[in-house]
């Protein structure tokens, strides 16, 4: 092993509370000496890819990457001159244009129904619950959906749009619980095909569509968990559509994972194995996008709840992978036990936030009751 890169690894797991080959079930446990070179070259993508190849496990990796975040890893990484061709990427190119919005769907989200039925909850909701009062993952998903519809002021026969709305879990729910009539747009084929039989006999649409060819008006708007996938190009673009779509009296609920800065790319292991052309938001950019066009009413964060979904999907996913493995091999198998658990590891650490966000264009007259 050359020692000199045992040496760096370990001066960046300095104030991390980690310790290579360490008893703790957060430590790292190395098999291979050629981890320290691949993650001293590639950062968060050698990391990752080494996990995936076998070369290093861990008991806890949920708890490995929350150590890493609070031990301001990221800082030590920033510079990584390795990142640059990302970062120049994300700056020259739209990475999210329209020839590109449908890349998403094909890379993760058709991956197979069977192993999101597998994962999710009963109605597949495939975006943080809502886990105030909830004692299970079925029961903080019902809560989400009800505290959306509470938030927009939904009533009977009031038409909504959902921009990104996966297996139709809202627009089930919307339908059933409130009466409502629902088009749903999503750029995955697998996801359409679930939703429509999902839905059969409701006064529920749904569209193979990318939502910059929207041009129609509804009392409300909502999107769930598709912001990430729209990228800071657009933005504003994606805030004019939602403008000239709805109603001047109606309400439009963004709901998103945020980042704590104003990025123009993501992590390189994410970007490659889990969520190509991603993106997180920053409040910056949030804000400068709606500038002009909405009231913003109402900003709710509830991250930790993000963690107590991701470790219940988790949990899941483990639990069927004894009949998944016949269709997903051990490396995928790796790759999505990491995706889960390091995502859980940023939001306990509170790296990334979960934010509900309800604009109006002209303001609610007499003011917005906040809804908890």
């Amino acid at each position: 092993m050359n020692t000199s890169m045992n040496e760096q690894v370990t001066y960046l797991l300095k104030d991390t509370g980690i310790t290579l080959n360490g008893p703790n079930p957060w430590d790292i446990q190395v098999h291979d000496e050629r981890f320290y070179n691949r993650v001293l070259a590639q950062g968060s993508l050698g990391f990752g890819e080494s996990y995936m190849d076998g070369w290093w496990d861990c008991e806890r990796i949920d708890e490995c990457l929350t150590r890493l975040f609070k031990g301001d890893i990221k800082n030590k990484l920033k510079n990584n001159w390795r990142f640059l061709p990302l970062i120049l990427a994300a700056r020259f190119l739209n990475l999210q244009g329209g020839n590109r919005a449908f890349e998403i769907g094909r890379a993760h989200y058709d991956l197979g129904n069977d192993l999101f039925e597998a994962m999710l909850d009963t109605r597949m909701v495939y975006s943080s619950g809502y886990w105030r009062d909830a004692k299970n993952l079925d029961e903080a998903q019902e809560a989400k959906l009800d505290l959306v519809c509470k938030k927009i002021g939904l009533t009977k026969g009031q038409r909504v749009l959902d921009i990104g709305c996966g297996w139709g879990s809202f627009a089930k729910f919307a339908a059933e619980k409130y009466g409502a009539s629902v088009i749903g747009v999503t750029v995955s084929k697998e996801q359409l095909e679930l939703a429509k039989k999902s839905c059969a006999g409701l006064e529920v649409e749904f569209r193979l569509q990318d939502y910059r060819e929207l041009n129609e008006q509804f009392d409300h708007i909502i999107s769930l968990g598709m912001f990430e996938h729209v990228g800071y190009k657009n933005y504003r673009s994606y805030m004019e559509v939602v403008q000239r779509c709805l109603k001047d009296s109606g309400l439009f609920l963004l709901h998103t994972i945020g980042s704590l800065e104003s990025l123009i790319t993501s992590d390189p292991w994410i970007l490659k194995y889990i969520f190509p052309n991603s993106q997180l938001p920053s409040v910056k950019q949030i804000g400068a996008a709606a500038e002009g066009i909405f009231v913003m009413e109402d900003w709710h964060n509830f991250s930790a709840d993000y963690d107590t979904t991701l470790m219940a999907w988790h949990k899941n996913f483990e639990s069927a992978w004894p009949r998944l493995k016949e269709k997903y091999d051990e490396r995928f198998y790796r790759m999505w036990r990491f995706y889960l658990l390091v995502c859980a590891g940023t939001f306990r650490a509170r790296q990334n936030q979960l934010w509900q966000i309800v604009f109006s264009k002209k303001g609610v007259s007499g003011g917005y009751r906040s809804i908890r």
